[in-house]
């Protein structure tokens, strides 16, 4: 039976539409860096070779190469980590040219270094892109977090903050940082704004 992140691991990826405290654990991802305004072509083309990379790893079997521990999955989600160059923090509202982004997308705990390098020589091969040497793959650990489901614009998050802001006030703890995880269940291709649903979470810790 096929692994369903969005049914095996809901408390991650499917949180209710209010603030929540939760722990994430240590997660393998491949990632790519970047700065400026995500709606530009860059940061678009750096999305598609980190899903070249997590679907060459999904698609091995069928390449007729199984890495130990493989089983069948569903690709995990976009990922975005977000923050602000030091000029950007200084400006009263957002300036989307100032923006730092680390992109990225979870792979299963079967992937290892040597499972990684075949996935990189298969896209070199059948799909190359000047953007791939910049790709890495690595662990994150979030650890305590306050995260909450947003639905509408991503212009509209700030009201999501707002609650998210409001919940760690009054539940003791302090914000570690300004950066910020998005987590993209809906594709903004094919979803309206309205529709698009996007997990947010900031790191925290407990004020002693």
């Amino acid at each position: 039976m096929k692994y369903e992140w969005r049914k095996k691991e809901k408390e991650l990826y499917i949180p209710k539409r209010k603030p929540e405290l939760v722990t994430i654990p240590e997660q393998y991802f491949f990632s790519i860096g970047g700065k400026g305004n995500p709606n530009e072509q860059e940061f678009a083309e750096k999305i598609g070779v980190l899903y070249s990379l997590a679907y060459a790893v999904r698609m091995m079997p069928k390449q007729g190469e199984t890495p130990d521990g493989y089983f069948e999955y569903t690709v995990y989600p976009l990922e975005g980590v977000w923050d602000l160059t030091e000029a950007g923090r200084k400006l009263n509202t957002l300036d989307k040219e100032e923006l730092l982004y680390t992109i990225m997308i979870r792979q299963p705990d079967f992937v290892t270094k040597e499972v990684v390098e075949r996935a990189f020589e298969h896209v070199e091969k059948k799909k190359p892109h000047p953007f791939l040497n910049e790709a890495k793959f690595g662990t994150y650990e979030d650890g305590l977090t306050v995260q909450m489901l947003h639905v509408g614009p991503y212009d509209d998050e700030p009201q999501s903050f707002q609650l998210m802001k409001e919940f760690t006030e009054n539940n003791n703890l302090e914000r570690i940082s300004l950066q910020h995880r998005e987590i993209y269940l809906s594709d903004f291709r094919k979803v309206e704004p309205a529709k698009l649903k996007t997990v947010l979470r900031y790191k925290v810790k407990a004020i002693e």
